[in-house]
């Protein structure tokens, strides 16, 4: 497998562990949703209805390159291993930069207080068990990408050996030919006579 198809793989489930997190964050700092939705739009987190729309385009290039490792595997070539450090370096940087970026758009300065908001610690917690969970599904999924190319691979080798054109017929079958003459009379002898 490529490299690239690794990262392809491997960073929609950071960022969906990562996002889980930020929203599970949110809910336990504000456990009452009428004050969490107040909070959650005074901060810049109006656009949180398009995390179903950025989940499911994560899940389509997850799953394109699951099918891509089924065919790399398939082929013969080994896959990459997965870069454990990117699933717990890479949702901590996200939500860093998230709480950040989120806060600077909305307010059109640069907002570095965003790390002192009450839901930035418990958020940034919660990083890990989550960075820990998707790197087992990816492991997990991964095996079972290669399982599953390591079988499709086995049965195109086991067709290819066995196929026709390794098999050797005659062209011609070699059967005795009477001669002409003979053709009459063979299987029988001209009859004795009695002398």
């Amino acid at each position: 497998m490529r490299r690239s198809l690794t990262w392809l793989f491997a960073l929609p489930l950071v960022l969906a562990g990562s996002q889980v997190a930020h929203v599970l964050a949110y809910r336990w700092v504000y456990p009452s949703s009428h004050v969490r939705v107040h909070a959650l739009l005074s901060t810049g987190h109006g656009y949180m209805d398009q995390l179903p729309l950025v989940f499911g385009i994560g899940a389509a290039i997850a799953v394109t390159s699951l099918m891509a490792t089924v065919v790399d595997v398939a082929r013969g070539r080994s896959p990459h291993q997965l870069p454990a450090w990117a699933f717990a370096l890479l949702p901590v940087l996200t939500f860093v930069v998230q709480e950040i970026l989120e806060r600077s758009l909305h307010t059109g300065t640069f907002v570095w207080q965003a790390v002192e908001s009450p839901t930035f610690l418990p958020g940034l917690a919660l990083q890990l068990p989550f960075g820990a969970v998707a790197f087992v599904v990816a492991r997990f999924l991964l095996r079972t990408a290669k399982a599953v190319g390591r079988l499709i691979g086995g049965v195109r080798a086991r067709v290819a050996c066995c196929a026709p054109r390794h098999l050797r017929f005659p062209s011609v079958v070699g059967l005795p030919r009477p001669a002409p003459l003979a053709a009459r009379a063979a299987g029988r002898a001209p009859p004795q006579f009695a002398r």
